[in-house]
């Protein structure tokens, strides 16, 4: 068994935003492909401790059709075949103790014979590839178009991780607003995290609708439960990020367009999309998936007066497909700890 601690896996990844948002890419389109094997999550609630919660992502991402070839005929790192699952937890009440919101361990399994071989850290795979997956988002739905500014709705780690994959996938961005409930927070946040994106101009916002209108490429990333805003201060055609996806009221999702990653897993747990499902019955409102956006099957003409809503559920493959580059890359540093005897012995 192959032990990589949370450090490690920050050194395999420092400066690898591009590299990581290719991954997702290739598996988001693996998944359209139907290259996946996808049980829906787990969700472990506790009865007296409602925003806590504990969840299960199991899921294998197979092999893409020129699995082991690079663009110059060499081997391509991220390709192959990677099974296992991502066990993370949420306690918000994390954040006012000082510790992290989310820890996450994620266990890959050898596709020989089953057996555990690797133990991941993976919390910050599981900010990274959230984050490279709403980069992803703002490529599909911007397009051609630059945006005035990014403004962050949560001032928390995904939404750090947001920031620093943005000013990668949209080095023009130049001006920053930002919104918590938390006002100290977000000039906690603006104070260590305004780095990322150099020279931007930073704008603290007063209220929602203040930070809605600041700029027309929107991510929010809260610990929210239940629905609390629309989308009437946003100008017209803004992209919303909405990786949170407990953000938006019924009506502000049928009155926008809407992109999701999987229907069928984003679909659930009351999440907006779910709410708005069980209000129409149906799911008419889902434009189309970013896996088929991605690949060219699908394509989107929106409405210029309408927002554009991204509501990626966050697939389990795309953490195995991060977990199995960083084990990769780990055996090829000498990275990690090898623990001998974890399994038992041979029979025979």
């Amino acid at each position: 068994m192959l032990i990589i601690k949370h450090g490690e896996v920050a050194g395999l990844l420092a400066g690898r935003e591009k590299e990581v948002i290719a991954l997702v890419s290739e598996a988001y389109q693996r998944h359209d492909e139907g290259r996946t094997v996808l049980p829906h999550s787990v969700f472990l609630r506790f009865p007296d401790r409602p925003r806590d919660r504990i969840i299960g992502l199991p899921g294998f991402l197979g092999a893409g059709e020129d699995a082991g070839k690079g663009g110059d005929g060499g081997p391509r790192r991220g390709s192959g075949e990677v099974a296992g699952m991502k066990w993370i937890s949420s306690f918000p009440g994390n954040v006012a103790a000082g510790l992290q919101r989310a820890s996450a361990a994620i266990l890959l399994n050898s596709l020989e014979n089953g057996h555990p071989e690797a133990l991941v850290e993976g919390s910050l795979i599981s900010a990274r590839r959230t984050a490279a997956s709403a980069a992803l988002g703002a490529r599909v739905l911007l397009g051609d178009r630059r945006p005035s500014g990014i403004t962050l709705i949560g001032t928390g780690v995904i939404n750090r991780e947001v920031l620093r994959f943005l000013a990668v996938e949209r080095p023009e961005l130049d001006s920053l607003a930002v919104y918590d409930t938390d006002g100290e927070r977000a000039r906690r946040f603006t104070a260590d995290h305004a780095r990322l994106l150099p020279g931007a101009k930073v704008r603290h916002c007063a209220s929602l609708d203040e930070a809605l209108g600041a700029h027309d490429l929107v991510s929010f990333a809260t610990t929210a439960a239940s629905p609390y805003t629309g989308l009437d201060a946003c100008s017209p055609g803004t992209v919303v990020l909405h990786i949170s996806l407990r953000d938006l009221t019924v009506p502000a999702v049928l009155g926008a367009h809407n992109i999701v990653d999987d229907p069928d897993h984003v679909c659930r747990e009351q999440t907006s999309p779910h709410l708005a499902e069980q209000h129409t019955g149906g799911r008419d409102f889902v434009d189309a998936s970013i896996g088929a956006l991605l690949r060219g099957t699908a394509r989107l003409e929106p409405d210029p007066g309408k927002p554009l809503v991204y509501s990626p559920f966050g697939l389990g493959v795309l953490d195995l497909a991060l977990a199995g580059f960083v084990r990769d890359e780990a055996r090829r540093g000498g990275v990690g700890t090898r623990v001998d005897g974890f399994l038992p012995a041979r029979t025979h």
